[in-house]
């Protein structure tokens, strides 16, 4: 299986569990790793045939910016559920960063992997 990424997919939103994180939006990042068979892409060169960063990253920000959740796990979860569905991809690895989140800490988050690995 072959990987297309998008690495420090930067997205403004409100995250978190304390009141002032529900009245702010923050920065959090994502990197994804997803399944994909590029040789057929390869051979026509055509954009059809692969999967499109761009619309995933597209769809990504759209729906992030508009989401609430409290808990970065959850939004985890609805984010590769995304990719998985929409996309087609077999599976995903997913890397939610919320820096800032804790004092002294340049970063905190999850990693969270989800579909089959071929």
């Amino acid at each position: 299986m072959d990987i297309v990424f998008i690495s420090d997919l930067r997205i403004r939103t409100i995250i978190g569990i304390y009141d002032w994180e529900r009245k702010v939006k923050q920065s959090i990042s994502l990197d994804l790793e997803m399944g994909a068979d590029i040789a057929r892409a390869a051979a026509t060169d055509a954009i059809e045939d692969t999967l499109n960063y761009k619309a995933v990253s597209k769809r990504l920000i759209e729906f992030v910016e508009a989401s609430d959740f409290q808990l970065v796990e959850t939004l985890a979860e609805k984010i590769a559920a995304i990719v998985l569905t929409e996309f087609h991809v077999p599976w995903v690895r997913l890397t939610v960063h919320k820096p800032g989140a804790v004092r002294g800490s340049r970063d905190v988050g999850v990693v969270i992997e989800r579909g089959e690995r071929g």
